[in-house]
């Protein structure tokens, strides 16, 4: 197999838009502006009762893989669907966004994960996610020759909740090492720290992972810190190559001693921050991955995330790799 530049691991989630009054929240119970964890009765209930929606593959490290290729990089995902019409539309959405995407389909029940988001005329987007078929991804999901062509495999921390995915990442980052690859993570939220902190310190630590990816939240609540500048020092000093967002203030690149720091672009409206720390690991792993200096790479990551905050949805709308070219940021 031809090298990749990156495989993304992750929750396989169909994410469902349909805009909606106030009052379909209240009556449905639906705690506005919040994710909620739901069950497959609900879900099958809340679906039936939503308007016309717009479905789109969706999921933290899809929509990695999504800016990855939308850039011009190789990129490969993992991730678990059932044999379902969701199913059908997420394998069909991220294969056309040019994505390697082969991971089989589970036959039997539960059915595909799915985020149903409900838009209020205010703006403000309430998830209710029911997870299905994607906690299934187990070892067996794994493809060898997929991580060992992959120059950096990267998954999202919230795939550390079901026990056989952890499996299945333990042992996609012994190939990956064993090929002379890296492996990257994202700490995914602070409550998702919260559930695993040991256990994501020990993965850093013990060379599993040697890139690490966080917002200020985050890395703060790992190291169980209200200095933003002691929990940088310490992620520096437990992973080879640290890299942490700030939102409108940009982001830090720390590596051994050299820190670098980069402004976030500026924009015309902000939209929809769904799926900014997910684009800004897009740019910064295609850059990674294709020789930039570590300042390109952030900035490559604040322009991806920047625009994917001017538009509805995590998916880019528009080439990343043209925005890059116009930039200066892609060479041709």
């Amino acid at each position: 197999m031809n090298d990749l530049d990156v495989l993304c691991i992750g929750n396989a989630i169909v994410d469902i838009i349909a805009r909606c009054e106030e009052n379909f929240l209240i009556d449905n119970k639906i705690t506005k502006a919040a994710m909620n964890l739901i069950d497959a009765e609900r879900a099958e209930l809340l679906y039936s009762r939503m308007g016309p929606a717009i479905e789109a593959s969706g999921g933290s490290a899809g929509n990695t893989a999504a800016g990855i290729a939308s850039l011009g990089g190789q990129a490969a995902f993992f991730g678990k669907v059932a044999s379902d019409q969701l199913g059908g539309i997420y394998a069909h959405d991220i294969r056309a966004q040019g994505v390697v995407f082969q991971t089989e389909p589970l036959e039997k029940h539960p059915p595909t994960a799915r985020s149903m988001i409900f838009v209020t005329p205010d703006g403000e987007r309430s998830m209710n996610t029911y997870l299905g078929a994607c906690v299934e991804l187990g070892p067996e999901d794994v493809d060898a020759a997929i991580v060992a062509a992959s120059k950096v495999t990267y998954f999202e921390g919230y795939l550390w909740d079901p026990p056989r995915a952890k499996e299945a990442i333990r042992n996609c980052a012994a190939i990956a090492h064993e090929h002379g690859r890296e492996v990257s993570m994202t700490l995914s939220d602070p409550f998702c720290v919260d559930r695993y902190r040991e256990e994501f310190l020990e993965l850093m630590r013990s060379g599993t992972v040697d890139i690490v990816f966080s917002n200020e939240h985050e890395v703060m609540s790992l190291y169980q810190t209200a200095s933003l500048e002691t929990a940088v020092d310490a992620l520096e000093a437990d992973c080879k190559l640290a890299i942490i967002t700030l939102g409108e203030r940009g982001s830090i690149v720390a590596r051994k001693g050299q820190r670098v720091s980069v402004s976030a672009i500026e924009i015309n409206e902000l939209v929809d921050t769904t799926g900014a720390g997910d684009l800004y690991a897009s740019g910064f792993l295609y850059g990674y991955t294709n020789g930039h200096t570590l300042e390109s790479c952030a900035r490559l990551g604040s322009l991806a995330a920047g625009l994917v905050i001017q538009q509805i949805g995590p998916r880019p709308n528009l080439s990343l790799k043209q925005a890059g070219i116009d930039s200066g940021l892609i060479k041709v």
